[in-house]
């Protein structure tokens, strides 16, 4: 029998609340919530935090990237560090490279308007809430001076060797639909697979500043079933803006989503312990228990499954949402990885068959928008009671997002019916509670 355990990380719990960083980084409309100042700030505490050192500087395709990078050196520069300026690069290219520290300016799957700063330490690894709360600390305080500028030569190709060799294997025959999400993948990832011996369809790959992630890429698969479907391929992969994301599409064009393709790797890599968040279907938890695979279950955010794999020494994890880990010559989540792995997991399956092992509960999901992230006691007491009640055969779950002035709302049942209507009674009552039209 297969065990299950639920962890909160350590890293957050009794640190204080943080300003600025939220699940995964700083990130704002740009302009509003994020300024080239706080930015230049960001870049200035991070280096001193560090000691000065060597960062590596990457950023994704949107519109105010290089201005915001511009920023973000002069803090660095004033910090007395030395910035490496690497242009575009997927932000797992700049954890898998990081210097003495690591700093992507990219707000991930958000719409253009967005952007933010991500950090990485001298290992490649995201950040503890502590460590966070400590770069805050130094937002303001002055730096020595006396920085300087480079840049990185060969990173792209640097990074593409390591992910080929690592994770590749021979693709010769298939046929893939590529979705970069005109991100920082869009001039790296159809010739990785290219490379590999796969035909290529690549889609989202003429990044102009303003479509990234715009109808395209991880957060909307649209445009990427069609292509599979009128095209006959394989399969489809998309990215997100800046890289850290991948879910799949089946040769019938239907959704293969990141629960899916840990079961698929987990099983076909032959593990026996994986990561994932409390917004994993029931439906995983199930066949690992029926495979004997030990489950460990974090809060959301891909720096928590990463922590738990390296607790408890782990290779696969992932979230749902497509953020997904092969720790096994790698130090972070990165879409071509975890899609090389996905490939090789197949060994000549259709992919809709490797899925099929899976079974899905139906979940429904509401964001909500509310003035205060703060989940009120009826709300918490309701979720509790319809829990007990339901008593594995589906669940309630509640929680703020760290990356949107929302409440997101998760209901899970055996029947979709059931899970629509227990999504709709939880999400009326957070309005309620909260004062929310």
């Amino acid at each position: 029998m297969a065990e299950t355990d639920v962890v909160h990380p350590a890293r957050s719990g009794g640190v204080g609340t943080r300003r600025w960083f939220g699940t995964d980084g700083v990130r704002g409309v740009v302009g509003e919530g994020l300024t080239a100042e706080l930015v230049e700030q960001l870049g200035r505490a991070a280096t001193l935090w560090s000691g000065r050192g060597r960062v590596l500087v990457g950023r994704d395709t949107r519109g105010s990237g290089p201005a915001l990078e511009a920023a973000l050196t002069r803090g660095i520069v004033d910090a007395g560090g030395t910035a490496v300026l690497g242009g575009v690069l997927p932000t797992p290219a700049v954890a898998l490279l990081s210097q003495d520290l690591g700093l992507v300016v990219s707000a991930s799957h958000n719409p253009p308007e967005y952007n933010g700063v991500k950090v990485f330490d001298r290992e490649g690894h995201k950040l503890t809430d502590a460590d966070e709360l400590e770069i805050e600390a130094l937002v303001g305080a002055p730096g020595p001076g006396g920085g300087s500028v480079e840049h990185a030569e060969d990173v792209v190709e640097s990074y593409v060797d390591h992910v080929v060799e690592q994770f590749g294997s021979d693709l010769g025959g298939l046929r893939i639909a590529v979705d970069c999400a005109n991100g920082a993948f869009s001039a790296i990832a159809p010739g990785v697979f290219e490379r590999l011996g796969a035909e290529v369809t690549a889609l989202a790959a003429t990044p102009n500043g303003s479509n990234i992630n715009d109808g395209c890429g991880a957060t909307d698969l649209t445009m990427l079933q069609a292509a599979v479907r009128a095209g006959g391929h394989d399969l489809g992969i998309a990215f997100d803006g800046d890289g850290d994301r991948m879910l799949a599409v089946d040769g019938n064009g239907h959704m293969v989503d990141g629960d899916q393709i840990v079961a698929i790797c987990a099983l076909a890599l032959g593990v026996d312990l994986v990561a994932v968040t409390v917004m994993t279907n029931l439906g995983f938890h199930r066949l690992m228990e029926e495979r004997g695979i030990r489950v460990v279950t974090t809060d959301v955010g891909d720096r928590y499954v990463l922590d738990a794999l390296r607790r408890e020494g782990g290779m696969v994890g992932g979230e749902q949402s497509g953020h997904l880990i092969v720790l096994d010559g790698h130090v972070t989540g990165d879409g071509i990885a975890a899609a090389l792995t996905l490939c090789r997991s197949l060994a000549g399956r259709p992919l809709a068959e490797a899925a099929a092992v899976m079974p899905r509960f139906p979940q429904a999901k509401l964001d909500v928008v509310v003035p205060s992230l703060e989940i009120g006691p009826a709300v918490a007491d309701e979720v509790e009671r319809l829990n007990a009640e339901l008593a594995g055969r589906g669940r309630v779950l509640v929680r703020p997002s760290g990356t949107e002035p929302v409440v997101r709302v998760l209901a899970e049942a055996e029947r979709a019916e059931e899970a629509e209507s227990l999504c709709a009674s939880i999400a009326d009552l957070v309005r309620r509670e909260a004062g929310a039209p």
